[in-house]
């Protein structure tokens, strides 16, 4: 998860994180670095929020206590409205807000429809979905290897 300066560059005052095979592994497992992570972008003003399309309201809470910042669960990405509640709820302009997630179909095809600049990230662990996450991933691979010479896929 590196990247900052380029966050910084594009003007993004708001990281819209999803959850599970982003910020945690299917074990649920939040790694320091991704700890620090946070850490350093809220040290350089920028405001991150959990969007998560998980109903397991403990596991979201979990992960936002331990990072200190605010979530929305069961959000039902790709549909633009908890987007649109959290660029209502900071104040901040879509084009200033940014949505990093491991999912085309949900974190990105989302972030986009909202207006917003969308970060593509590999799972955390490519080796373990939920089943409502696996069978995408071979259709996802095939776009991500099609743009992958138009597009930084971090």
């Amino acid at each position: 998860m590196g990247k900052m300066a380029e966050i910084i560059k594009n003007k993004i005052k708001v990281l819209i994180l999803d959850v599970d095979n982003t910020l945690i592994d299917y074990y649920e497992n939040l790694s320091e670095e991704v700890q620090e992570w946070a850490k350093n972008l809220r040290g350089q003003g920028v405001k991150l929020y959990i969007l998560s399309n998980t109903n397991d309201e403990e596991k979201v809470k979990k992960v936002a206590q331990k990072l200190n910042i605010p979530y929305k669960h069961f959000a039902m990405k790709p549909l633009k409205r908890g987007f649109k509640k959290i660029e209502k709820e900071t104040q901040i302009q879509a084009e200033n807000i940014a949505v990093v997630g491991d999912q085309i179909f949900t974190d990105v095809l989302g972030g986009n429809r909202s207006g917003m600049f969308t970060i593509l990230v590999e799972p955390i662990d490519n080796k373990k979905d939920y089943w409502y996450t696996a069978w995408k991933r071979p259709l996802e691979n095939k776009i991500k290897n099609k743009i992958k010479g138009e597009n930084d896929v971090l």
